[in-house]
């Protein structure tokens, strides 16, 4: 069991680099993300973890199905299919369709999630 909880000390992540270096693109500031992936892998249908960006803004289609819940921080996720934007904030979470255009905003320092996701085709 892998828990998840608002307020809980962050787990310790590793630096993945710029949104480029996980397939996005930098819209705005220098972003940059970091990542532990707790369950699966990138090679594995499933995976899941946490995940950590700083301020700014990229792009990036979606490479898999997610499921997420933001721990930390607050963001804006505009989906570029329809145009609806959402604001999240700590507890608040979502679910994202493989091959779904997405603008991420980080509107704070720092965000932080939880997820889970899904690369098999449903």
């Amino acid at each position: 069991m892998f828990a998840f909880k608002l307020g809980q000390p962050p787990e310790a992540l590793d630096a993945w680099g710029t949104p480029e270096d996980i397939g996005a693109v930098t819209l705005e500031g220098p972003v940059q993300v970091s990542g532990k992936i707790v369950f699966g892998s990138l090679e594995t249908p499933v995976s899941g973890g946490f995940y950590a960006a700083t301020r700014g803004r990229y792009r990036v289609v979606y490479p898999f199905h997610e499921h997420a819940t933001l721990l930390e921080g607050e963001l804006e996720l505009t989906d570029e299919t329809t145009g609806q934007t959402e604001i999240f904030g700590p507890g608040d979470a979502w679910i994202i369709a493989k091959g779904t255009p997405v603008i991420w905003h980080i509107r704070s320092a720092l965000i932080r999630k939880s997820y889970i996701c899904a690369t098999v085709d449903l």
